[in-house]
């Protein structure tokens, strides 16, 4: 009888850590890009990223505009517009003016401004990102800001100032480059946001980090 309550006991006991890592990966934060481009310029600040959406992939990218020559860099530069397909919509974000919007598409949102970096070329870039309640991004930094629209469920950020949270449908700006942050879903449903980018092109994207 003692032989086999061992047995059991260890089956138990090793059941649980093969689970473990299932665990783990099911509450793991995907962060996907989606669309990114590299400019040499930006347009006159204060800037703020313009949420929309529209009909088509082609409609959005047709609004976009092309891109144009600078005299001043002897080089072209691109236009501020991303667009991507996610969460079954087409989404156009542009980096402009408060206020501003873009002819054929619906606005959705509008985040900034967004903090001010120099650098000799910028990277946009959009990610996708999501998960299970209570998955998280490991601690990091970029070298520029990090600014979200939530689609659906609720989004928490730790930073050194405190932990904020923002619900589906509203947005959270960005902080300076180099702001230490860990990102995770802090409510009781799947996360989906959407995470826009203004960063210096030259430094590595993402950097992990501890917090002081």
């Amino acid at each position: 009888m003692k032989k086999i309550l061992i047995g059991m006991v260890t089956v138990w006991v090793l059941g649980s850590f093969a689970l473990q890592p299932v665990v783990a990966a099911e509450l793991k934060y995907v962060v996907k890009p989606v669309a990114e481009k590299k400019v040499k310029q930006l347009p006159a600040g204060p800037l703020y990223w313009w949420v929309e959406n529209f009909p088509t992939l082609a409609q959005a990218q047709a609004a976009t505009g092309p891109d144009r020559w600078n005299p001043n860099t002897v080089s072209y530069d691109g236009a501020t517009s991303l667009t991507a397909e996610v969460a079954g919509k087409v989404w156009l974000f542009t980096l402009g003016p408060k206020g501003g919007s873009t002819p054929g598409g619906t606005k959705v949102a509008e985040v900034g401004p967004v903090p001010v970096i120099a650098a000799s070329q910028y990277l946009l870039r959009v990610n996708h990102g999501y998960g299970p309640p209570g998955a998280k991004t490991p601690v990091h930094i970029h070298p520029g800001s990090e600014a979200f629209y939530v689609v659906a469920g609720r989004l928490g950020q730790k930073t050194p100032d405190g932990v904020k949270h923002v619900e589906a449908g509203q947005t959270m700006n960005g902080h300076p480059a180099n702001k230490v942050m860990q990102v995770f879903n802090s409510g009781t449903t799947d996360l989906t946001a959407l995470i826009m980018f203004v960063v210096d092109a030259d430094k590595p994207f993402s950097t992990p980090a501890k917090f002081p």
